[in-house]
């Protein structure tokens, strides 16, 4: 049986990459972030959030796509060979970053994004639900200091905030069915909670795979 693909997406400070990195060693699952996960990858990611640069958005877009398009060869063997990848970010976060975020026509986007991912679909995205200004105010508090795109401004983000919310509709769905299913998820409240509701989701939408897991982690509990 081909692994699954399952997307962990949201908003800046939203605890996103913490619980990536949770469900991956909970499933024995392969690790991957966006921009990243690859040598060309990593190189991208560092341009791209490097707050000395001034990047266009359309550069950043096209940066963007060039590591999604090294990274889902990648995914594509991980999958064959029956492994299940958690990624930390895919293309749901294009649309909102690059498309509501930076005003770049959504139409161009998706034929980008259609050439770099091949066709791949997720099989699951889980979108963390987290109040944008709490999730800044969060991103800020780190000690690495706010990233190139954490510096956007907070009309940007609340631009961003507003197109994830719009992502959860039914019918925001039907019509971007490349992006598979999207799910929201309370991301509020302490980190173990937010990993129970993860598990919870992950066991409902495949218990084929996942039930034995779901009950070990204390899933139904």
């Amino acid at each position: 049986m081909p692994g699954r693909l399952i997307v962990l997406e949201g908003t800046e400070g939203v605890g996103k990459s913490t619980q990536a990195t949770r469900l991956a060693e909970s499933l024995g699952a392969v690790l991957v972030r966006e921009p990243g996960a690859s040598a060309l990858g990593e190189r991208v990611r560092a341009l791209l959030l490097d707050p000395a640069i001034t990047i266009e958005p359309r550069a950043e877009l096209l940066l963007f796509l060039a590591a999604r398009a090294q990274l889902v060869p990648v995914i594509r063997r991980h999958l064959a060979e029956g492994t299940t990848v958690v990624a930390d970010r895919f293309f749901l976060s294009t649309y909102a970053y690059q498309g509501a975020g930076r005003g770049l026509p959504e139409a161009e986007i998706r034929e980008l994004n259609r050439v770099a991912t091949e066709g791949l679909v997720p099989d699951l995205t889980l979108l963390l639900v987290f109040p944008p200004v709490a999730g800044l105010a969060r991103a800020e508090s780190r000690a690495l200091g706010r990233d190139r795109m954490e510096r956007s401004g907070v009309e940007f983000h609340r631009r961003v905030g507003e197109a994830f919310a719009r992502f959860l509709t039914p019918d925001w769905q039907r019509e971007h069915l490349e992006c598979g299913p999207i799910i929201g998820l309370d991301a509020t409240g302490e980190i173990d909670a937010v990993a129970a509701r993860i598990r919870g989701v992950v066991t409902e939408q495949f218990p084929k795979e996942f039930e034995s897991w779901g009950a070990e982690c204390g899933h139904g509990h």
